[in-house]
This record gives C-alpha cells, structure tokens and sequence, in this order.
C-alpha cells in the first residue's frame, strides 16, 4: 500500500482526492495539510512515501514544501497538483525535486498512475499538461518550439530501437517493473536501459529525460 500525504488548503479538494486513491486500493491517505508548513511537519512526522502538494498554499507555498520535504525527507516522493494557470512554476517545482505533475481536474486514472509512479522511483507527467512544462523547461533548447523538437529529435537518434522505446515509457510515466512487464524484459535489463539513456541523452534523471521524450515526440499528448 502506498502511503500519502495530501496537503491542499480545500477541503473539498482533499476529500475528492482522498476518494480517488482510496477507490484504487493501492494508496491510502495517512495525513492531511492544509498548508504548506504542516505539509514539512507531517512528512516529518509520518515519512510517507508520497507527498502530494498543491502549489497555492498558505504559510508555506507548495514548492517551498516540496523543496523542504526532498531536502529533509528523502524517502519521500513529491508530486504537485497542478492547474493549467500554474506553469510557471514548473521550473521551481523540478528544481525542488518533484517528479510528478498532476491536473486536479484530470481523469481520476492519472491522479492513481502518476502516484503509483513517483512512488516507484519514476516520472509523472499529467498528459494534458505535458505541453507545458516542456514550454517552461524549453528555454534553452534554441528558442521556439519547432527547434527544440527538432532538438530532441536529434538527440533521441542517438539511441538505438530500444532505448527509444523505453525513453517513450518513461516519457508516459511507467516505472521500471511496468516498463519490464510491457517490454517482457527483467526488471534489472530495463534499469541498465534507463541508465543508458540517461547517460546518451546526457540528463541527470528521469523528469529530465521525460521532456526529451515529448518533445521528440514518443509521447502523446492530449488536446
């Protein structure tokens, strides 16, 4: 079972999102924070293995937390739960070391994949929010977004068949045991592939390589 921290300052929020990962049977919701300081203070307290924040909070803002919680509770998983208003602050929330981006108002699937996800040391990226992050992390890729799809086109080339095909897995947010059971691989042959690419596509993890993914075009997105 996959232990949460839920830290929204709606209470009507909480309680949807509580429903969702209880409906799952693979989650369950240990704590709850209204704010982002009592976020810290109950990921310290309880050591979930996913902390998942909204980003508007009170006392302490969510990327604040998240910030706090990889730097003081480094079992934990972050997650942050994201509006299509908030991407600017997509940068900060990697920076801080989160690794899933989740829509609130998304299908009620991604919110239980992307948690099953960080929780098993992978990436997380809502599909319908995906463009934009890659817009935000873009900026150094040549400017507009043709060049850095081209970019990252270029890039993924250096890969062979396979190593593209798990960078699109990755890309989608499956973690290593479910790449191993699409490809029909073991478990240890996916993570020597990860690190692989991770080396080729010269990324330092798997958010990173994630955006590589989109942006070469592995991954749909949704309209």
């Amino acid at each position: 079972m996959i232990r949460v921290l839920l830290a929204d300052d709606e209470a009507m929020v909480r309680a949807g999102v509580r429903a969702i990962l209880a409906s799952g049977g693979e989650s369950e919701v240990v704590a709850e924070a209204g704010d982002g300081r009592q976020a810290v203070e109950l990921a310290r307290a309880h050591r979930p293995d996913v902390a998942l924040l909204d980003i508007r909070m009170p006392r302490l803002d969510g990327l604040a937390a998240a910030q706090e919680i990889v730097r003081t509770v480094p079992g934990t998983a972050v997650a942050m739960l994201t509006t299509f208003s908030e991407q600017a602050y997509v940068t900060r929330a990697l920076a801080g070391g989160a690794t899933g981006f989740l829509l609130k108002s998304g299908d009620p699937y991604e919110l239980m994949a992307g948690v099953r996800a960080v929780a098993e040391g992978a990436a997380f990226l809502s599909p319908k929010v995906a463009r934009y992050v890659i817009e935000d992390l873009g900026k150094g890729g040549g400017g507009g977004r043709l060049a850095r799809e081209e970019h990252a086109r270029a890039r993924v080339a250096r890969l062979s068949p396979r190593e593209r095909e798990v960078l699109g897995l990755v890309g989608a947010g499956l973690s290593n045991p479910e790449i191993a059971a699409r490809l029909h691989l073991v478990e240890g042959t996916v993570k020597a592939y990860v690190s692989a690419v991770l080396d080729r596509l010269e990324v330092r993890n798997r958010v990173q390589a994630a955006i590589v993914a989109y942006e070469a075009g592995l991954v749909e997105t949704e309209t």
